[in-house]
């Protein structure tokens, strides 16, 4: 999810650039390789169509860990070869494409793009860094900006969230430094607040169904494999909980360990109040998106709230559910955008076609693509042979362990790769594992789903380390440091909260 972060660079250093080449080289020679050479192993438990689709996952899974071609076109790949080598018919496979939650993810998209057109993103981080709250201390600033980066990123790209913060930080901290005449890239102050801004918006993404790919896999993956949906307003229930507390955890932890040690000066207070108020009033454009965004979360949460009241056996909350599906409700509030004037004289409304077509096509691309090698994966038998060999090498057989493997693998998986192709990989195996034990399948698939999401250690992890990385301010030493603190409580975090709360939610 890149959308309108265009002017923002993802800088390497030249060691990473020499690294990102051999990776992408090996990748480009190694897939072919690997694909012929699994075609060509006999695998006496596999069926043709699995031993197949074991080849096409390989090559894609090195694809996609070595970037050596678009991932989006990776994900189109697949169920091509899919198609050529016979594993299932094209409508079959293709079919995924058109799953209800790839339009939940255009809508959602749409009205995410036209928040960054109209700077109501802008205005609402400038508004909390501009109130008395922040007043002269170093230390609020740090937590109203992560919280900002972190509730903006519920709603929208961590990339995007990313990009739109990520200057508004560079002006803070050269604001902050001004009096010294010193780099502010000098000061452990900004290597934490540009931790913060990367780490809360990938942490932000968890809390709902939308804030980043991995939640919509897993909520399409669990309701296609074992028939039960996770409403949206079910996954903030815990997806909230789960964020929140890593969101605090990462606060207290950055602010210990990059502290700056003075006040601000009257003139630093004043340029948040400056900033904010160079914005002005609110504009007509910038009202008709939230009223959009309103209608939309609103239709989002009001089938939860129903059920929790009047319960789900109740006829409105059916008559709600059914006729207002997550994917309706976005696409409603996205063609509100269409509708909603903001010149009626000169027909000019809220959004243009051009504008909102400029959205991340390949993030949707990749998740159909995934969920159709995962649908794949469970009609040939190959996820359950997967995960067979799992439980034998590994010996796991409760909830918790199975849970736990899944977390960590996908943690591991997301620091090379981006969390939607981790995802795409860990969540079907973890479903398949769990059936073969019979075990709740939905709490591993949660927790590798959450895992994918706690890839902090390295800038090639996600867009969000690499745009921060790219501010200067971070040694890489530090990074990995930080973000393997971050992973490790993470991991502890979605693991407890999975296996003991979850349950008692779904």
């Amino acid at each position: 999810m890149n959308q309108n972060n265009k002017e923002v660079k993802e800088v390497l250093s030249p060691q990473e650039e020499r690294f990102e080449k051999i990776r992408r080289t090996a990748g480009f020679f190694l897939s072919p390789v690997t694909f012929v050479v699994i075609l060509l192993i006999p695998f006496q438990n596999l069926s043709t169509r699995s031993h197949n689709l074991l080849a096409i996952i390989s090559m894609v899974i090195i694809l996609w860990v070595s970037e050596a071609i678009p991932i989006p076109v990776t994900a189109l790949l697949g169920p091509t070869l899919c198609v050529i080598l016979k594993v299932d018919n094209v409508n079959n496979i293709f079919s995924s494409f058109a799953h209800p939650v790839i339009f939940l993810m255009i809508g959602s998209f749409i009205i995410a793009n036209s928040m960054f057109i109209h700077e109501l993103d802008k205005r609402f981080a400038y508004k909390i860094l501009s109130s008395q709250f922040i007043g002269n201390s170093s230390t609020r600033i740090l937590f109203a900006f992560g919280f900002i980066t972190y509730l903006l990123s519920m709603w929208l790209s961590n990339t995007a969230t990313t990009a739109m913060m990520f200057p508004i930080g560079i002006s803070i901290l050269k604001t902050l430094t001004s009096e010294s005449g010193d780099s502010f890239k000098r000061y452990k102050y900004s290597t934490g607040l540009m931790l913060t801004i990367a780490f809360a918006s990938s942490i932000g993404g968890i809390a709902t169904p939308v804030g980043t790919p991995p939640n919509l896999i897993a909520i399409g993956m669990i309701e296609k494999y074992t028939n039960i949906k996770i409403s949206f307003f079910s996954w903030m229930s815990f997806g909230i909980p789960i964020s929140i507390f890593l969101f605090l955890f990462l606060y207290l932890y950055i602010s210990r360990s990059c502290p700056l040690k003075k006040q601000l000066s009257t003139e630093q207070s004043r340029f948040f109040r400056k900033q904010h108020s160079n914005l002005g009033k609110l504009n007509s454009g910038q009202k008709n998106v939230i009223l959009a965004f309103g209608v939309t979360v609103a239709l989002w949460v009001l089938p939860g709230l129903l059920g929790l009241f009047l319960g789900t056996e109740n006829d409105t909350y059916k008559f709600f559910s059914d006729i207002f599906p997550e994917s309706i409700a976005a696409l409603i509030g996205a063609s509100l955008l269409f509708i909603l004037p903001v010149n009626r004289k000169k027909r000019e409304f809220t959004l243009k076609w051009n504008q909102a077509a400029d959205i991340d096509w390949g993030t949707i691309l990749l998740f159909g693509g995934g969920l159709a090698l995962g649908e794949l994966m469970f009609k040939t038998g190959l996820a359950k042979s997967i995960g067979t060999f799992l439980i034998e090498l590994t010996h796991v057989k409760t909830l918790l362990m199975t849970t736990l493997l899944f977390t960590v693998l996908a943690v591991i998986i997301s620091e090379t790769t981006s969390n939607t192709a981790s995802a795409n990989m860990v969540i079907p195996i973890a479903i398949a594992v769990a059936k073969t034990l019979n075990i709740n399948p939905i709490l591993p698939a949660l927790g590798a789903c959450f895992g994918s999401s706690l890839g902090f250690m390295l800038p090639v992890a996600t867009p969000p380390n690499a745009i921060v990385y790219g501010s200067g301010c971070i040694p890489i030493t530090k990074m990995i440091k930080y973000g393997f603190i971050v992973d490790l409580i993470g991991i502890v975090i979605v693991v407890i909260t999975v296996t003991y709360l979850c349950p008692l939610l779904i």
